[in-house]
């Protein structure tokens, strides 16, 4: 009897064997579909990443010119620099002014002028 349970033991062992390597054989393609899945994956989300960088950096530029233009825009700027324009064409119309008083002192033409220097 006891080369039979040794038998059944072995005809066991080898059926255990057998469907652990199965087993194992299953698991390793398994495993290389899922390293295959991840590979794939990871290069969709580098593309993606790529994507919302370039978004970002996009984001940032329309967000940089939208506070270029609000400042440009601001009311106290924009008081500031009617005050400045004011002023400039107040002392331009001043200015012509005087030019033509300038102008009429010397009939147009300014009288000659000796080349005679004198120390004093």
């Amino acid at each position: 009897m006891d080369g039979m349970v040794d038998a059944k033991m072995l005809i066991t062992l080898g059926g255990i064997l057998f469907s652990v390597a199965g087993a194992a054989a299953v698991g390793k393609m398994q495993i290389k579909a899922i390293l295959l899945s991840l590979v794939d994956m990871e290069k969709r989300m580098r593309a993606f990443d790529r994507l919302v960088d370039g978004l970002d950096v996009e984001t940032q530029k329309q967000e940089q010119r939208i506070n270029i233009l609000a400042k440009m825009s601001d009311p106290e700027i924009k008081r500031r620099d009617t005050i400045l324009i004011a002023t400039l064409e107040a002392d331009v119309r001043f200015l012509k002014i005087e030019t033509e008083r300038l102008v009429k002192q010397h009939n147009g033409s300014h009288p000659p002028v000796s080349n005679v220097r004198t120390a004093e």
